[in-house]
This record gives structure tokens, C-alpha cells and sequence, in this order.
């Protein structure tokens, strides 16, 4: 499909969505020499173009964020729900503008888009619950006779958010409204794929809401524009990115290095395992949502689905003929479910797996089919757990089925991965569901659904390759804060010399 050199402009209350960076509360021309097309992953049309930062304005924004973050460390409680409530006021009102772009920038369909924006609403408005915990202060007991000890809750600091193309909206806003409600500043990188969503409609919620100039501060850029600038750069006090393990290791290195925070949500090898028990049509329904919605591109996708040798062959067939039926082709069709995978490379590499898993000696039931920038879906049975294929991250709409002996040895073909992201069993033992699900090395595991889940109050993260922190109230308030012990000897002690 050829790129259409017109550019189908974007509007958000009646302006057109601009390729422009914000820093220090401005919105700004990059200073690269270098313009990024952005386009639809669809028809390959171009949605803007985009001057990129250069790493000098990165640089800036460090500094402006820097400044910034001192005053507003010292914001009141009411200050920040004010802005918090009131960038849900924006992001709210323009519900539909905004979906339509997530749709258009992503190649996501419009439930896709429209669970995005709902998930990004949740975590926004959850902030809500926890503000009042900055500057809290506990007394804890202990020491000589008269000394009182005081646990303060301070800010971090600066922050470095980096954010990936599948669900730039909700992805960004996890990690960058949690750093702000704290009293934190951030610098934020959406992936460039994904500037307008990823960034630039947080940076107009945020400027609609109020918040002070440097607190947000976003860069339109890529690595080849600034290097690691983001990582190494000595202002932030902690890297939050979502992304590949391979780069999350990269990062890992760089922040051990200089004692910088990290919070990382890494790849995935998600396994569906269905146990001799399971009611095999909701197993189906579970697994079809699971490994299909926004054609794979999730981390916490489901790449492997593991069935009791029992039930295989009819969840084999169950699920082969609904797969059949899925709609595919333009995402901003209503009834479409599987749209475009985000770029040419992507999509290169999701045909690669398909091949791979020929080589390997798997089975195609059903075999997808590139039509214009779509890759329709595959089936892939007969495929041995421990094949390249099997313990590569797809991201792309291809189900590799694996056979298993026992439900034991379902739950050992589960574990045997170096990711440990999410993870999902069916059974009609709700116990021994729960049982397994325990068994299980991973962050997070689901008794009779499907392994994309998400909620604002939930420990979010992974064991192993798939990162390390935790995302979610109450835990996200410890990746964004830093305690301070402070004692006061209200009684003149003796010492020994």
C-alpha cells in the first residue's frame, strides 16, 4: 500500500493536533534537523509531521523540570487533585475526538481505543486516593529515653518516563500521573510512532488543567536523535519505561551505574493453560479475546496457550472456527477486530514467526494471510515448548497451541519461559485453580480468564525478564517516593565518652 504524502489532519477541540514538544509549559519546534512522518499503521497515510527534539532540548527539559519540581513538591493536597480532576475534565470531554486518534495512530480498533482511554480515565482518577500520602508523617518508637522518630514521605525528584507504541495513552499516564500526584516532575518520551496520543494529548490535559510550567515536560525524539540522554542524563531520579527486555536491560545497566530507581514493565511469553476440567467454550471465548485484541501487540498478550491432552482437540477446533469468523481490515470500521500491526518491520517479523514455526515441524491449522498492512490470524498446533517460536514474544496475531500430558505437567510447561509478566488457567476447581495459580512464576495470574487484565489498585508487574516494581495504589507510591527518617531528642542524653 503506497504513503499517501497528504496529510489527514487531526483535530482536538476544533485545533489541529500538532507534532510540537512541550517544555517549561511551551509548546515548541524540535530543533533536529530531522522531520518524522507519522503514519497510519492502516494505510500507511500520514497523520502529521513532526520536527524532533534535539538532545540539547532534552537536556532543557531536565533543567526546567528540575526547577519546577521544587515548588511543586511544596503544592498542597488540593492543589494537585485540582489538576488531577481537572485533566480528567479535559481528557473526558473529548472522549470521542481522542479515541478516534488512538484508533488512527495506533492501527487499534475502536474498542481497543475505547478501553485504552478508560484505562488511562482509571488510573488518572485513582491518583485522587493517594496525594494526601506526600509529606505523611509517622511516629515510630525506639532509641534513648526522650527521642521521638518521624518516618516522612518526600518526593523523589525528577522522573524519566519513557513509553511504548501499544497503549501509549494508558501506559504513559501510569507512570506519569502517579510521579506528579507525588510531587514529582516528569520528562516523558512517548514512542515516536505514537507522538500524538502518547504525548501530545497528555501535555494538553495537563496545560488545560493547570499545571505549573516545567512539571510535564514531553519530547517528541528517538534514540537516534538523543542517545541515551534519557537514562544518563544526572537529573531524574528514576527511569519508569515499558518496553522490550532488551532495552529494559539496557536501561537496568545504565541506572545500577548511577543509582537511579527503575520501574520496568518488560516483555511477555504469557501462558493460557487449560486444564483437563475447563468448560472448553468459555475457554475458548477467554483465549480468543486473550491473544487477539489489538492483534497481539500487548504485553501481557497470551503467547502460549497450553491445553490438557484431553480437551485439545475439540479447543483446537472450537477455537479455529470462531478465529475463522474474526473481522479484519480498517480499524475505524466498528466491526472490525483484527486491524494493522503498527509498522512494516512488525509485521515483517510476525510473518518470520510463521515461517519459523514451519521450520520447527508445527502444524498450521490455519495460516495467516497478509492483506494490504493486516496479517489475518494463524493457528499453530504441534508446537514443542521449548522451540524458538514458543519461547519468543510474538506480538502479532499468531496462537501457538501446546499439548500437554497432565494438568501438572501444564502448569511446568507454563513456568519453563524467563518471562513471568501474566499468566491465565481455566478449570471448574476454583481451588485448585488458585492452587496453581500460585505455582505459577509470574507477577499475575487469572483463575478462569484471559491474561489481559489491568485495574488502577492492583500490584501491575512481572517476575523475571518481565521487570521489576509495581504499579498500582498503594504500591506505586513507593517507586515515586523516598523516606526520611528525622529524630528529635527532646531529653539530653548521656554518652558514653
Amino acid at each position: 500500500m503506497q504513503q499517501s504524502e497528504t496529510i489527514t489532519k487531526s483535530y482536538l477541540n476544533g485545533e489541529v493536533v500538532e507534532g510540537k514538544s512541550f517544555i517549561n509549559g511551551e509548546w515548541v519546534e524540535g530543533k533536529s534537523n530531522r522531520i518524522y512522518k507519522d503514519l497510519n499503521p492502516y494505510d500507511r497515510s500520514i497523520i502529521a509531521e513532526t520536527q524532533l527534539a534535539s538532545k540539547e532540548q532534552t537536556v532543557r527539559a531536565f533543567e526546567v523540570a528540575e526547577e519546577a519540581q521544587k515548588e511543586w513538591a511544596k503544592s498542597s493536597v488540593e492543589e494537585r487533585n485540582e489538576v488531577i480532576k481537572k485533566a480528567s475534565e479535559y481528557l473526558t470531554e473529548h472522549r470521542e475526538e481522542i479515541v478516534q486518534l488512538i484508533s488512527r495512530e495506533t492501527g487499534g480498533t475502536l474498542l481497543k481505543a475505547n478501553i485504552e482511554h478508560g484505562l488511562a480515565m482509571a488510573v488518572l482518577l485513582e491518583a485522587l486516593n493517594y496525594t494526601d500520602q506526600l509529606g505523611k508523617v509517622n511516629e515510630v518508637p525506639g532509641g534513648p529515653e526522650g527521642k521521638v522518630n518521624k518516618i516522612y514521605r518526600l518526593p523523589l525528584g525528577v522522573i524519566s518516563s519513557i513509553s511504548p507504541f501499544n497503549f501509549p495513552v494508558n501506559l504513559s499516564m501510569r507512570s506519569i500521573i502517579p510521579a506528579i500526584a507525588l510531587g514529582n516532575a516528569v520528562v516523558h518520551k512517548p514512542d515516536i510512532q505514537v507522538g500524538l496520543v502518547g504525548g501530545v494529548i497528555l501535555a494538553k490535559a495537563f496545560e488545560y488543567a493547570g499545571l505549573p510550567a516545567g512539571v510535564f515536560n514531553m519530547l517528541l525524539t528517538d534514540i537516534e536523535e538523543i542517545g541515551d540522554e534519557m537514562l544518563t542524563n544526572p537529573i531524574p531520579r528514576s527511569i519508569s519505561f515499558t518496553g522490550s527486555t532488551a532495552v529494559g536491560r539496557h536501561i537496568g545497566s545504565i541506572a545500577g551505574k548511577n543509582f537511579k530507581r527503575v520501574s520496568l514493565e518488560l516483555g511477555g511469553n504469557s501462558p493460557f493453560v487449560v486444564l483437563s476440567d475447563a468448560d472448553i467454550d468459555q475457554a475458548v471465548n477467554a483465549a480468543i479475546f486473550g491473544k487477539f485484541i489489538h492483534q497481539g501487540q500487548i504485553c501481557m498478550i497470551i503467547n502460549r496457550i497450553i491445553v490438557h491432552k484431553n480437551i485439545h482437540d475439540e479447543f483446537v477446533a472450537k477455537f479455529t472456527d470462531k478465529v475463522k469468523g474474526l473481522a479484519y481490515g480498517d480499524p475505524q470500521d466498528p466491526n472490525t477486530v483484527i486491524g494493522p500491526l503498527v509498522n512494516e518491520q512488525q509485521l515483517q517479523k510476525a510473518i518470520g514467526f510463521i515461517d519459523l514455526a514451519k521450520q520447527e515441524g508445527a502444524t498450521m491449522v490455519l495460516e495467516g494471510k497478509r492483506e494490504g498492512n493486516v496479517l489475518t490470524p494463524s493457528i499453530i498446533t504441534n508446537v514443542k515448548n521449548d522451540s524458538k517460536v514458543a519461547q519468543s514474544e510474538l506480538f502479532g496475531p499468531i496462537a501457538l497451541i501446546i499439548r500437554a500430558e497432565t494438568d501438572d505437567e501444564a502448569v511446568k510447561l507454563a513456568n519453563e519461559t524467563d518471562h513471568g509478566l501474566s499468566s491465565a488457567i481455566f478449570t471448574s476447581d476454583l481451588e485448585k485453580g488458585e492452587k496453581y495459580a500460585l505455582a505459577i512464576d509470574s507477577g499475575m495470574t487469572h483463575v478462569n480468564d484471559q491474561t489481559v487484565n489491568d485495574a488502577p489498585n492492583i500490584p501491575f508487574g512481572g517476575t523475571k525478564a518481565s521487570g521489576m516494581g509495581r504499579f498500582g495504589n498503594p504500591w506505586v507510591i513507593d517507586e515515586y517516593t523516598t523516606m526520611k527518617w528525622i529524630s528529635v531528642q527532646t531529653k539530653f542524653r548521656d554518652f558514653p565518652f
